[in-house]
């Protein structure tokens, strides 16, 4: 066997098995009260606006333990007197109080609900602190099953990162852990073993020496953040940086590697300002200005943390040294940082209330690899990527999960998603239109959360087409359009099979080598032609499978 070709099975079962780690190849039939608790806006939740945390925790890398706590602050809106707060076993709340008072807790698995004592008045600003203790959850198979990743660099140094998509953050601290409702700003205190470095969100504000063979990091996010985008990184960091003379002006980038690795990291880095100024093209403005861009390595794959971007690529082009797609393009940049980097926009900016609706995160940041390439190397090679990747598609089940759950839609909100995203650009037919749609969708619901109807809506009435059909086909079905037509003499026959019952999309053809529009419908149409038995060519560029009878 060569060795591309077991470079290729490799890459093949790991993708297999880090996509099933997620649950994205599992339909869940069966959920329990936990995933009711976790994934629904419950009443002890739903009275209560977040406004600011205050995590502050040390961290004992020796014993794989952490003790802290997070100060919850929050404006009421409605007069109830209990709040659930969530964090996952094996972690312990150990005490909740407001001003001084500890407070009765109702422990429901990993849901924790907390009778306050006193009245909570609509409009008032108030806070709990919230105290935890133990051994969270160790990450096997990080980022795909969450939890905190304890590992050593090769110079025997402690290397930790958090993370927790899916499985949610409450699996190493405690918070509201829901997607709908994302705090308004937040200062994060790690307290660790001199030697090392913690890298979170937002800027470094202060670093304390504690006397105590300890040190305090200090770091303030000034922007709206969703709880899975925040993160510890702890080793022992390098750290260099430039600045990006951004829509918005000077855009501060950071970047901290192993030291062992900073050479290698100052070069290959350079994806990062190109990705910027893509990106900024056709998405407009990095949503963060305030609280910076990082790059962080990490003992890991890598993962969309805002303003924190985690690397574990391994300093390599493509997704680990492969090309997704097939066709090349994939190795004319790192995948990690273009990919993870593109959830800035879409994730971090605009983010999806129920995680049944994550394909608003995956597909529009897997198209936002398509899109660098268009950037930098025209449209005909991000065609050809996009179009490679079609191969991934499983068609298992939708792209849209069940709500109120946490669960997941297909892992196809990847492949089949960024597709369909790619489809609407030719509906579009604009491309300056198309960028502008993408832009627009950025400021509209800057800082957001959202649902799949409002990303519907906006993307119909910005294109000025019916998407109602092409959504339920793509998002809500298994489908993929199939183009039955056969020539005879100088007549085209045509019909659209395998769609939903409201599905209506033109395509283009070409009919010896001239492009002309056609409307498929599921019954029988016919196109005359030119001359007898004249070439078909249907344009790739749309996401059907084509037939000729």
């Amino acid at each position: 066997m060569t060795k591309t070709l077991i470079s290729t099975i490799v890459l093949i079962l790991t993708l297999c098995a880090n996509v099933n780690a997620q649950g994205l190849l599992q339909e869940k039939n069966k959920f329990t009260h936990q995933d009711t608790l976790r994934g629904s806006i419950t009443p002890e939740r739903e009275w209560w606006d977040l406004t600011y945390y205050h995590l502050d925790i040390q961290v004992n890398p020796e014993e794989k333990y952490i003790v802290g706590k997070n100060t919850i602050q929050y404006t009421v809106l409605k007069p109830k007197q209990i709040l659930q707060i969530d964090l996952q076993e094996p972690l312990t709340l150990t005490k909740v109080t407001q001003n001084n008072k500890e407070l009765e807790i109702k422990h429901d698995g990993n849901a924790h609900f907390v009778t306050l004592k006193d009245q909570q008045n609509i409009g008032e600003t108030n806070s709990v602190i919230a105290y935890y203790e133990g051994k969270p959850r160790e990450a096997i198979r990080a980022p795909w099953d969450g939890g905190i990743s304890w590992k050593k660099d090769t110079n025997g140094n402690h290397f930790i990162a958090s993370s927790c998509q899916g499985l949610g953050a409450s699996v190493w601290w405690p918070n509201k852990d829901h997607m709908y409702d994302e705090v308004d700003s937040m200062d994060i205190s790690v307290t660790i073993p001199k030697g090392l470095m913690n890298v979170s969100n937002g800027r470094l504000k202060s670093i304390i020496d504690n006397k105590d063979e300890t040190i305090t990091t200090n770091w303030h996010v000034a922007n709206p953040i969703n709880n899975y985008g925040v993160n510890i990184n702890i080793g022992n960091y390098a750290n260099f940086s430039e600045v990006f003379k951004g829509e918005k002006g000077d855009l501060d980038m950071n970047y901290y590697v192993l030291k062992e690795n900073l050479e290698k990291a100052k070069a290959h880095f350079k994806d990062a300002p190109k990705m910027m100024k893509a990106f900024e093209y056709w998405f407009g403005p990095y949503p963060f200005y305030e609280d910076s861009f990082k790059l962080v390595e990490v003992p890991y794959l890598g993962m969309e943390h805002q303003s924190s971007v985690t690397y574990g690529n391994q300093y390599m082009d493509g997704y680990l040294g492969d090309d997704l797609s097939g066709t090349g393009w994939g190795l004319k940049f790192d995948f990690i940082i273009i990919h993870e980097s593109g959830h800035e926009w879409f994730a971090n900016n605009i983010t999806n209330i129920d995680i049944a609706d994550m394909w608003i995160h995956e597909s529009f940041t897997s198209y936002s690899e398509n899109l660098f390439l268009d950037y930098y190397y025209g449209k005909e090679a991000a065609a050809d990527y996009v179009i490679g990747k079609r191969k991934n598609v499983r068609n298992d089940r939708p792209l849209i999960g069940e709500y109120n759950v946490n669960n997941e839609g297909s892992g196809d909100m990847y492949y089949k998603g960024e597709n369909m995203l790619h489809t609407l650009r030719q509906l579009v037919n604009d491309d300056e239109k198309w960028r502008q749609i993408l832009r627009t969708l950025n400021s509209k619901f800057y800082h957001q959360t959202v649902t799949t109807q409002q990303i519907e809506d906006y993307l119909a009435d910005a294109s000025g087409l019916d998407l109602k059909g092409f959504f339920n086909q793509y998002l809500r079905s298994i489908k993929i359009p199939v183009l039955e037509y056969k020539v005879e003499g100088k007549k085209l026959h045509y019909k659209w099979t395998n769609t939903v019952d409201d599905f209506v999309m033109p395509i283009q053809i070409e009919s010896n080598g001239q492009p002309r529009w056609i409307s498929p419908t599921v019954k029988n149409q016919t196109l005359k032609l030119k001359s007898k038995n004249s070439k078909i060519v249907v344009d790739r560029d749309f996401y059907i499978t084509v037939k000729a009878l």
